[in-house]
């Protein structure tokens, strides 16, 4: 019954108002702008690891695995003094590689120290599959591109870098347990006399009153000290011996003693992102 008046009504009402025709109860009104629909293609994902990839900073060769040895006083031919950290490279050796098609990714598995014991399945079979003995520490580094990936089984020596140049050495600093602000921060601690009684180191007033009532997020207070990841930039090699293993960083690593390090070019001074080199080559 609708269908028939929107019918009449269409008949009778001007010609500018005819356009409007009844199909199954709903009027349409044609226009002359309407689109035909046209399938899009997706927009890219920001946050996607193909995105992020291109936007990472990275080196175009992967770094190498080392222990510390300790620290010692090093003298250059012109008389000059500087404290360095003894790195031993022992038996590093490449393990596998990480690609695009299969990972998302580029990188390098490398592995040191021959190890026998007390190893995983997962373990023997990478390695063997490498053509390699099982190592006690595993190390990656992403690459920028498929030149900076290496064969399996191959052995990196000391002298993978040259002296005089900058290298990024990550560790794990030593533990100190549950410290104080003082030492934690370096906080100056309370008054020795005026009335402060068995407090001179802790650490006052934590400042939020009622307004707002708690104490915000990151403020420095006493905890746990050390042991976390850490990285020293921009450190010179000062020697370099590939027959001995022995690798001479100027200044201090973090870690203790016998710790596992891993070394690489310096990213600031190195380091390039995908996405950069991309404009370059189109400016």
């Amino acid at each position: 019954m609708a269908g028939v008046l929107w019918n009449l009504a269409a008949k009778r009402a001007p010609g500018s108002v005819r356009s409007v025709v009844a199909f199954r109860n709903a009027a349409q009104i044609p226009s002359l702008h309407s689109v035909p629909h046209v399938r899009t293609t997706p927009s890219r994902i920001n946050h996607s690891l193909e995105a992020a990839n291109e936007r990472k900073a990275l080196l175009a060769r992967p770094g190498m695995l080392g222990i510390k040895r300790g620290m010692i006083s090093w003298f250059t031919k012109t008389g000059m003094q500087y404290a360095a950290t003894v790195l031993e490279i022992d038996s590093c050796e490449v393990i596998a590689n990480k690609t695009v098609a299969k990972d998302g990714y580029l990188s390098v598995l490398l592995g040191q120290k021959d190890k026998i014991k007390n190893v995983t399945k997962h373990e023997i079979k990478i390695c063997n599959e490498a053509g390699v003995t099982t190592k006690a520490n595993y190390g990656e580094f992403r690459v920028r591109t498929d030149e900076g990936l290496i064969e399996p089984g191959v052995e990196l020596t000391a002298d993978y870098f040259a002296v005089g140049q900058l290298v990024d050495v990550k560790s794990t600093t030593k533990g100190k347990g549950f410290a104080g602000v003082m030492k934690r921060h370096g906080f100056k601690g309370l008054s020795a006399t005026h009335g402060v009684s068995l407090a001179h180191r802790s650490a006052g007033s934590m400042g939020p009153t009622q307004d707002p009532g708690r104490v915000l997020p990151g403020k420095k207070m006493a905890g746990r000290m050390g042991g976390k990841s850490c990285v020293s930039q921009n450190l010179e090699v000062l020697h370099a011996d590939g027959d001995n293993g022995i690798l001479v960083i100027k200044g201090q690593v973090p870690g203790a003693n016998g710790s596992f390090v891993k070394i690489a070019d310096s990213k600031k001074l190195y380091g390039e992102s995908m996405l950069r080199l991309k404009q370059k080559e189109s400016t």
